[in-house]
């Protein structure tokens, strides 16, 4: 009997395993993080031997004593951008996987600065070291002669699950190698980013049985691989915003707003990225997307970095045990600002600082730094749609934060609602899976078994919001 989905969210601190029964139960679940590596300033890694021990690991911990052959398929979601080279004959990894907060490339970045306009047109996306094409290109000139495979996670992922080379729209619009608007690599943009002659991964539907598992000692073989997306847009999917202007916010390491635009990709003017949401088969679903490279990666930057808190958990009491942040403001740029200012050159700032300031006003500035950064990307997100956001649901691990939550109602007005399994993006790569494999005709079903735990409704006066808001933007001028 299959009776059972495996959801795999391989993400940047570490991989979640799911086990989802057909009526989105969890079954069973697993997390295993892996470390990340910090050569230099600014550059950041992982060793893809640990990320695919962490997927093992997460895998035999969350089937537990289930019974793998019940497996009827597999969901597969992933951090984006990241980028993973290997020997296209002999499969060995080439080094490093180069993580997307990386900016190694940022002069790389510059010197493409003429082309910068032509880019944008054809992938929705800005020249920013974030994407995929300047790393590849780094790693490309560091292996001469080698014959070189190219994927981000999902790639690497599945290579090692199944042998093939395969990628989905949603993370391959994520590496400005990509053509938007004809939906295939493309070779004008091959050219410019110098990265020639290497192994592009095929291009498949998000949705629907793309290759099978082979040759590994946890699973049996011919377990279908049939739902892959890029993490973000897997938490659209697993918030059930299939609608156009239906929008979520993911807080993680970084903090994700992404919208439905239908269809038709939107071309942003407001700092914002257009992207492929999903293909379930039927042509792309695109989306507009914003987002913030550090919110819980702050949490953490306070508890390994400042040593003010023990366990991330903490920072909820301690910044709910002052009234304000005393004039303190934190701008959460460790890894330069992110949409829809674009500036990877920008840095953390800490501003307001006297005497009288404690830990505690600290953790909640940063609380408040988190939920600032998001409203940049709402107040862009809602001009560009020439319409106020509605219907906006949040989800990632920051999420459980209930501070964190009202601070982000309170600053930009909006009502947030809060599933009861926050974990949306492993639900979203195992609801696409079931959809790949035909358990689901209708999405009815799938929005059914998302109930609600929490709804946050703005408690703030509007004036006293905007004058946070002008406040805050004014030190981010300094960042």
């Amino acid at each position: 009997m299959q009776d059972l989905l495996l959801a795999l969210d391989q993400g940047t601190t570490g991989t979640t395993a799911l086990v989802l029964d057909r009526r989105l139960q969890v079954r069973g679940r697993a997390t295993v993080g892996f470390p990340q590596y910090f050569p230099n300033p600014g550059w950041v890694e992982h060793e893809p031997g640990e990320i695919w021990a962490s997927v093992l690991s997460a895998i035999g911990a969350a089937l537990g004593d289930l019974e793998p052959r019940r497996i009827a398929a597999i969901g597969l979601t992933n951090q984006r951008e990241t980028t993973f080279a290997w020997d296209a004959e002999t499969g060995a990894n080439l080094g490093r996987a180069i993580v997307w907060q990386d900016r190694r490339t940022t002069g790389a970045c510059k010197a493409l600065k003429p082309h910068e306009a032509r880019i944008r047109a054809l992938t929705g996306l800005p020249l920013d070291p974030y994407f995929s094409a300047t790393k590849l290109a780094w790693l490309k000139a560091r292996h001469p002669g080698r014959r070189i495979a190219f994927g981000t996670a999902d790639s690497f992922l599945i290579h090692r699950l199944s042998g093939e080379h395969l990628t989905d729209p949603s993370n391959a619009s994520r590496t400005l190698l990509y053509d938007l608007h004809r939906g295939a690599w493309s070779d004008e943009l091959i050219e410019l980013f110098g990265v020639g002659g290497i192994q592009m991964p095929r291009l498949v539907p998000s949705a629907g049985v793309c290759a099978v598992t082979k040759g590994l000692a946890l699973l049996p073989d011919g377990i279908p691989i049939a739902g892959v997306a890029g993490d973000q847009q897997a938490a659209l999917f697993g918030q059930g915003c299939y609608e156009v202007g239906q929008a979520k916010i993911t807080y993680g390491t970084g903090s994700f707003v992404l919208a439905n635009c239908g269809p038709k990709a939107v071309q942003s003017q407001y700092g914002l990225i257009s992207t492929v949401a999903w293909d379930l088969g039927q042509g792309p679903v695109y989306a507009l997307e914003g987002g913030a490279f550090v919110a819980g990666a702050l949490v953490q930057w306070l508890r390994d970095g400042l040593g003010i808190i023990t366990t991330s958990a903490e920072v909820e009491a301690l910044a709910a045990s002052v009234p304000d942040s005393g004039g303190v403001t934190l701008i959460p740029a460790l890894a330069g600002l992110g949409a829809p200012h674009w500036r990877p050159e920008a840095r953390g700032l800490v501003a307001g600082l006297t005497r009288g300031t404690t830990k505690a006003h600290i953790a909640r500035a940063a609380l408040e730094g988190i939920a600032h950064s998001q409203c940049d990307i709402l107040e862009a997100m809602a001009t560009e749609l020439d319409a106020p956001l509605q219907d906006v649901r949040v989800d990632g691990g920051a999420s459980a934060n209930n501070l964190l939550m009202q601070l982000q109602a309170d600053l930009s007005g909006l009502v947030l609602r809060r599933p009861a399994l926050l974990e949306a993006t492993a639900l979203g790569a195992g609801m696409l899976a079931g959809v790949g494999i035909g358990w689901w005709a209708d999405r009815k079903e799938l929005t059914a078994a998302r109930p609600l735990e929490r709804v946050f409704e703005p408690s703030l006066d509007r004036e006293a919001a905007r004058s946070q808001r002008l406040a805050w933007q004014r030190v981010q001028g300094f960042a």
